[in-house]
């Protein structure tokens, strides 16, 4: 019955301390609340926005595209390759097919360690860009904030709600490529 008590005192010892200062806040805030203004940017959507950005991609799209398509007819030979072997093997001799088949598992895995370097570097690429970008980017941003007068410019995943009025990516990409 006692320890109840307590804590039941204890309880109203809390709420009694976060309602003083809960009401010192309120009362303090509203001054600076006034002063506080606050954007929204979804950084992503920003940075592929820019004419800069695209402009490398696309460059990078076409490099990509004719791997691609190299990538595709050493498959399709590859392919042709175990298909003839699977049609020979009746006839070639236990050492000539075990050889045949070792030299299709060496292009295999030759193959496969080519896909995977380039996929590699593709995306090495594709994160340099987006990188390059990015930086001068957040240096736009922070240049708006400066001049717009606002207190913060959040990214815009961090927070469930925002008014449309307050989000800025418009008007970075904007000014990023006026600016680039």
């Amino acid at each position: 019955m006692l320890s109840r008590f307590v804590n039941t005192l204890n309880f109203f010892k809390s709420f009694f301390c976060f309602s003083i200062i809960f009401l010192i806040f309120s009362q303090a805030t509203p001054g600076y609340a006034k002063d506080i203004r606050v954007g929204v940017i979804d950084i992503q959507v920003a940075v592929t926005g820019t004419k800069e950005w695209k402009k490398e991609f696309a460059s990078f799209k076409t490099g990509f595209k004719k791997e691609k398509e190299k990538i595709t007819k050493k498959e399709n030979s590859l392919k042709k390759m175990i298909e003839n072997l699977n049609k020979q093997s009746m006839v070639l001799s236990p050492e000539k097919k075990k050889k045949k088949e070792e030299a299709l598992i060496k292009q295999k895995k030759d193959f496969e360690r080519h896909v995977q370097d380039k996929n590699e570097e593709f995306a090495k690429k594709e994160k340099a860009i987006t990188g390059k970008i990015l930086k001068k980017m957040v240096k736009t941003v922070q240049d708006l904030g400066k001049s717009k007068k606002f207190t913060m410019i959040l990214e815009k995943k961090v927070g469930l709600y925002f008014d449309q009025s307050v989000d800025l990516t418009a008007l970075a990409i904007r000014t990023y490529n006026s600016t680039k």
